[in-house]
């Protein structure tokens, strides 16, 4: 077996491993290790948890140099703030015995303190996207100095939008430079943009694409409606004693909410939830909270998926199918990291069918059906989202019949018709005073 003691690393970063306690490479790191350091282009696929970071900070630390004009040299670009922040932590634990200086990026801070941590001196920038485009423009970041280019999570970026951005940064930076790109999923689309973009990439595959952790514990559970997902989920933790570090994916923020609010009174002080409405600082203290186990419940949106990397996670629920398949490979790689093993728990309903045979269909194989717990709640009671929908009639609608000219719609009142009937004087009289009146008395 490989240790990291059989790679050609340098003393600093041997030490830094041997602190961490790391002393065995995993399969994307061993692999990629060699053609990095060699001065190839890489695109490395790898999934979630197989320690894909250390895939490309090794070589770089490995192969990076003092200099005495410290400017920006490496771009590692990231997809969330989150990732950014904990891309710069393992990188300043690897480099905790060198005189590298690393900087983080990203909107929704202030670019100003940004900019001036830059230029008084660093050699390796993390950020997202737009940020790292700003400052590139504004002169901040010179792109002629560029010798490394690392885009982390393509194909998450690329989902969230970022392609305009990425093509824009690629064209900024100069031709002759190194580039890695990490994916943890690839589909033929993403493949494309990615050769189009690479020239000449060494292509490093741990494991194929879609194919889930071999120990993560995969189980579905059919459930009529959302409410008996929340009785399900209410069940499952308080029965389960092995459900220490929990994180639980909800289709949108709203939903996120809507479950953090529906459980806060079964779990009082356990439960956090965390989405992109929430700020900057609220999200990395969550995380960290759930890091340090303070929060036993985590509650996310899928949108940043990507920006949670905690540690023995026990298991990963998700509350609803996601619609991108590839979302859900990396949904539940977040628990089984680190050749720790994992459950992964999905509530599907019938609205789910569709998106459930896609995701058996990446992974090639079937999600085991468990039945449901004895004494679980089915609920009968639908939200206004489940409640069928009344069609409207597309039919013409019918027209009122024509009526013929001179006739009126209804009958008037007795008072109110008019009758072209000749009434001489005498009618009128006899009408007005009756018998009494016998004819003219003028007479």
């Amino acid at each position: 077996m490989t240790t990291f003691n059989d790679m050609n690393l340098t003393k600093p970063l041997r030490e830094a491993l041997e602190e961490m306690g790391y002393t065995t490479p995993t399969t994307i790191q061993q692999k990629a290790f060699g053609p990095i350091t060699g001065g190839q282009n890489v695109l490395g696929i790898a999934q979630t948890g197989t320690g894909k970071t250390y895939a490309y900070l090794l070589p770089i630390l490995r192969e990076w140099k003092f200099a005495s004009k410290q400017i920006p040299t490496i771009i590692i670009i990231v997809p969330t703030r989150e990732l950014v922040v904990q891309v710069i932590d393992e990188f300043e634990r690897l480099a905790k015995f060198t005189n590298m200086v690393i900087t983080g990026a990203y909107g929704g801070a202030n670019i100003k303190s940004q900019m001036s941590d830059i230029t008084a001196g660093v050699d390796v920038v993390v950020a997202t996207p737009g940020r790292l485009l700003d400052l590139m423009l504004n002169g901040t970041i010179s792109s002629r100095h560029i010798k490394k280019l690392v885009i982390d999570e393509v194909d998450e970026m690329l989902n969230l939008g970022f392609r305009t951005q990425l093509q824009n940064l690629l064209d900024l930076l100069p031709l002759k430079k190194q580039t890695l790109m990490f994916s943890a999923t690839i589909t033929e689309e993403i493949e494309e943009w990615i050769h189009q973009n690479l020239t000449s990439p060494i292509r490093i595959e741990a494991a194929s694409t879609g194919t889930p952790l071999k120990n993560i514990t995969q189980i579905g559970y059919l459930v009529p409606n959302y409410n008996t997902k929340i009785n399900l989920l209410i069940h499952l933790l308080e029965t389960d004693s092995e459900m220490t570090k929990v994180l639980v994916f909800a289709g949108s923020k709203r939903l996120a909410d809507d479950v953090n609010d529906r459980m806060e009174l079964d779990f009082p002080d356990q439960l956090a939830v965390i989405h992109s409405n929430k700020s900057q600082n609220t999200r990395f203290k969550t995380v960290s909270d759930f890091e340090d186990g303070k929060s036993r419940i985590l509650i996310a949106s899928d949108l940043i998926a990507r920006g949670i990397d905690v540690s023995s996670v026990s298991h990963v629920i998700n509350m609803d199918l996601p619609l991108v398949p590839e979302n859900y490979i990396h949904r539940i790689g977040r628990t089984g990291r680190a050749d720790k093993t994992g459950i992964a728990i999905s509530f599907i309903t019938e609205s789910d069918e569709k998106k459930l045979e896609k995701i058996e269909e990446l992974m090639d194989m079937k999600i085991p059906i468990a039945p449901l717990p004895k004494g679980l709640e089915i609920s009968t009671i639908l939200t206004p989202d489940e409640q069928p929908s009344l069609e409207m009639s597309t039919s013409e609608p019918k027209r009122k019949k024509k009526e013929t000219k001179g006739a009126a719609f209804h009958e008037k009142k007795e008072k109110n018709q008019k009758v072209n009937v000749k009434v001489t004087r005498a009618d009128k009289m006899k009408q007005k005073y009756g018998k009494r009146y016998e004819g003219d008395h003028r007479r």
